[in-house]
């Protein structure tokens, strides 16, 4: 791997988890400007064109994603990444956006990798190692700074931010488990196609998206063609065509550019007030998951190692 590779790769990386940040900031507006659509509606939108574009763009490059309907086990693996892991990272996100902010919301679904370490250790029995122990402890703290604003006797963000905070980082732990086994098999591009689709058309159970009736301005259209294409679909692919250029665990780290992007435009264009409990808090979290992603790589070749 040359040295132009590796930097191509972070700069991919890096871009691709501002995007994301973007995004967050992007539905926090349209919430703010037009309360009449909802994180519900928003997810709908995002995920069926997000994975009908990624579908096509699958089939496109020769793939055949309708090849996974031929496999039982595979289809219904599919479907559990959609529901139980698409659905909970983004709809869980705009809901913990729209009754809080951008930056709080990123900040506490980046404890996902943390969900990830505990469930290592209770069904793989994968105990954590030193970095990984200050890593939880440091992310503790910071949370606790960020909820309590260091009053331990009263909470300074509401229960509700925590409760759907809380659901998008599991969500981030099942969205990075359950689809592992595919990806080699049938590649990203049509594992996260079909799993946005399924998640979106699912959603439409709990309420139809064109039952909804909504007037948008050009900007709140703009804004919505930013979350599908620059928030979801560009850094998707900027994010999969890194990983052949840096290693899992450099790609990991750089995932601190994601709430540090939704805290900067968040304050910047929406004048969104963060506290220094806020920011120290939301600090710690970002160090701690860093220290956890310098050891991932040594936790799953331990996994593998038991496995075999």
């Amino acid at each position: 791997m040359t040295r132009q590779h590796h930097l191509r790769g972070v700069l991919l990386a890096s871009v691709a988890c501002i995007l994301w940040g973007i995004s967050g900031v992007a539905a926090s507006t349209l919430f703010i400007n037009n309360p009449h659509i909802t994180p519900l509606w928003l997810t709908q939108v995002r995920m069926i064109s997000a994975g009908i574009i990624m579908l096509v763009w699958a089939q496109l490059a020769g793939t055949k994603p309708v090849t996974i309907w031929q496999q039982h086990h595979d289809t219904l693996q599919v479907i559990c990444y959609g529901l139980l892991g698409l659905i909970p990272v983004q709809l869980c996100y705009f809901e913990a956006v729209k009754v809080g902010n951008a930056p709080i919301a990123t900040i506490i679904q980046f404890l996902g990798p943390f969900i990830i370490s505990i469930y290592y250790l209770l069904f793989k029995h994968v105990k954590p190692r030193r970095a990984e122990a200050i890593g939880m402890v440091m992310a503790f703290i910071g949370t606790l700074l960020i909820v309590t604003h260091g009053h331990l006797t009263s909470l300074a963000i509401s229960p509700v931010v925590l409760f759907w905070g809380g659901l998008s980082a599991i969500g981030v732990a099942t969205n990075t488990l359950i689809p592992r086994p595919l990806l080699p098999k049938y590649g990203a591009l049509t594992i996260t196609g079909w799993g946005l689709l399924i998640a979106g058309l699912s959603l439409l159970v709990l309420k139809p998206l064109w039952t909804v009736s909504l007037k948008l301005t050009l900007m709140e259209i703009g804004l919505i063609v930013v979350i599908v294409l620059l928030g979801t679909v560009a850094p998707f692919f900027m994010f999969a065509r890194s990983l052949s250029d840096i290693l899992p665990t450099t790609a990991s780290l750089l995932d601190a550019f994601e709430p540090l992007a939704a805290t900067i435009f968040s304050v910047t264009f929406l004048n969104v007030q963060l506290t220094g409990f806020d920011l120290v808090g939301g600090l710690l979290i970002i160090l701690a998951v860093m220290a956890l992603s310098l050891n991932v790589r040594k936790m799953m070749a331990h996994l593998h190692r038991q496995t075999e």
